[in-house]
């Protein structure tokens, strides 16, 4: 190898080198000085049960969220919800989640995919099951409101299978619409 070939080799090192060292730098910077904490979100959800003998869904919620970084953030979530019954003899069933979950910025850090699992206390009815509750949800959020798309499963409260016998396992399409704040 020729000297000249050697000093190319070694400068486009050097200059690679200063690079990612740089990058490097703003990227720890920019970790360092992100505001991590608490936020507090106030929600209302609305939706549609994917089993009979239940419809119509509502219910709020508060979600306490920790920001880990500007992309990640764990949260517990709790509140009401109530799952309507579409004929008139049956019973609603209300109950409280409580659910930890993870959040993560996929895009733009606005957009988020988003994981809960946790529990569905039942407190309607003399209803006195308690659920395993899985729910998985896309979202878009701003400084201030937080708008997301989700299923929630509860895998232990019954319903009805096509040809009238009960099964269990109950899920849901739902919307929620939140205002958040730093505390």
């Amino acid at each position: 190898m020729k000297t000249t070939e050697k000093i190319k080799i070694v400068l486009v090192l050097a200059i690679s080198t200063m690079f990612a060292t740089n990058s490097h730098a703003q990227e720890a910077a920019n970790t360092k000085n992100y505001d991590q904490g608490f936020r507090l979100g106030v929600g209302l959800n609305a939706g549609y049960a994917a089993h009979d003998p239940f419809k119509l869904t509502l219910g709020g919620d508060a979600r306490l969220q920790y920001d880990l970084s500007k992309r990640y953030s764990v949260t517990l979530t709790t509140g009401y919800s109530n799952l309507f019954v579409s004929e008139a003899d049956g019973n609603d069933l209300g109950f409280i989640p409580a659910k930890a979950g993870f959040k993560a910025f996929v895009w733009n850090d606005q957009f988020y995919v988003m994981g809960e699992v946790g529990a569905a206390f039942a407190v309607s009815n003399n209803y006195d099951q308690t659920s395993l509750l899985l729910a998985p949800s896309i979202g878009y959020a701003t400084k201030c409101i937080d708008i997301s798309l989700r299923y929630e499963h509860y895998n232990d409260f019954e319903r009805l299978n096509n040809n009238g016998s009960q099964g269990i396992g109950v899920g849901q399409l739902g919307v929620r619409v939140a205002y958040g704040f730093k505390l």
